[in-house]
């Protein structure tokens, strides 16, 4: 079978990406345009794609007849329009827990910037504040340790459930939400509102779908009431952006800190770029970079080597 990886971009130099040994040829582009007329003459010949984040649409779907799996760098299925690969027998297949570890810890980065605002306080060392005003000048937002505080999770997956360790290590209370609208399913998880109402942070991993776009928009911030930090390591579109910068301003949450985006690249259109150029010591960024260490990376083609491997055996 004949493969073409779309977005090599995707992986950092120097990751040997070597060709799964089922596959008869593999053909690599380093990055490839979101256009669908670039996106099937690419593929036309091919029986597999490999894509991350580019979106797969109905039409380069029905415009491929050798295409028989897309398999995904990614967790997450989103960016594939899965009920038109149902309609044309085109298997969908994402790579599983290669990030668990690092998407976890970049959690973490985000979450104690914005507690303890990193960047802010950063910038005071490098644009000469610290010299000129001394330490006393430049504490403006206040410092806040983790010790004691109360972190809500939306999503236990893999990665929810390691965020769930770490927390409890920095002496944390952790609430496990259950999906919005439903009773607890045992003693472990809270029901979905107490966890907005009782969260000094909530930390949000959970996939995108019909039911979790804009999951965090107006009327659940209006739940909030410690005014939490909100982290996003989920997808952008769980959030709704324009409901979350206008809690920002009028300080309804304390802080956002994202590594996803509603529109990627985000741009200054964005109002959550708009509030980071303003420099709020508690709106953190990252360009979706959460699971891209290198120890994951490998992982990630490791685990895709595998199951094209199998693909290839079984068809």
């Amino acid at each position: 079978m004949k493969a073409v990886l779309l977005d090599e971009e995707r992986f950092a130099p120097g990751i040997e990406l070597t060709t799964p040994e089922k596959l008869g040829e593999l053909i690599r582009y380093r990055g490839t345009a979101q256009d669908n007329s670039v996106i099937i003459e690419r593929c036309q010949d091919a029986d597999i794609m490999i894509v991350g984040s580019l979106r797969i649409e109905r039409e380069v779907i029905e415009s491929l007849p050798h295409l028989k799996l897309i398999h995904l760098t990614s967790v997450g299925t989103n960016q594939v329009d899965i009920e038109a690969c149902d309609d044309n027998g085109v298997e969908v297949l994402n790579s599983p827990g290669f990030a668990t570890a690092t998407v976890a810890e970049h959690t973490f980065m985000l979450l104690l910037n914005a507690m303890r605002a990193g960047v802010n306080y950063h910038n005071k060392v490098m644009d000469g504040s610290w010299k000129q005003k001394g330490r006393a000048g430049v504490i403006q937002a206040e410092v806040i340790d983790l010790e004691g505080l109360t972190l809500g999770l939306i999503g236990l997956g893999d990665i929810g459930k390691r965020v769930s360790k770490i927390a409890e290590a920095y002496g944390m209370k952790v609430l496990w939400a259950e999906r919005k609208g439903k009773k607890p399913r045992n003693n472990d998880y809270t029901d979905f509102d107490t966890v907005l109402m009782q969260s000094d942070i909530l930390s949000l991993h959970c996939p995108l779908t019909k039911e979790t776009k804009h999951l965090i928009d107006a009327e659940a911030i209006g739940k909030m009431a410690r005014n939490p930090v909100v982290v996003n390591v989920a997808r952008g579109k769980v959030v709704d952006t324009q409901a979350m910068a206008q809690a920002i301003k009028y300080e309804k949450v304390s802080g956002f800190a994202t590594d996803v985006f509603e529109q990627e690249p985000a741009d200054e259109s964005d109002p959550i770029v708009q509030l980071a150029k303003q420099s709020h010591p508690r709106v953190i960024l990252s360009p979706h970079l959460g699971a891209g260490s290198k120890a994951s990376q490998v992982k990630l083609w490791q685990v895709l080597t595998q199951q094209i491997n199998e693909f290839v055996s079984q068809n």
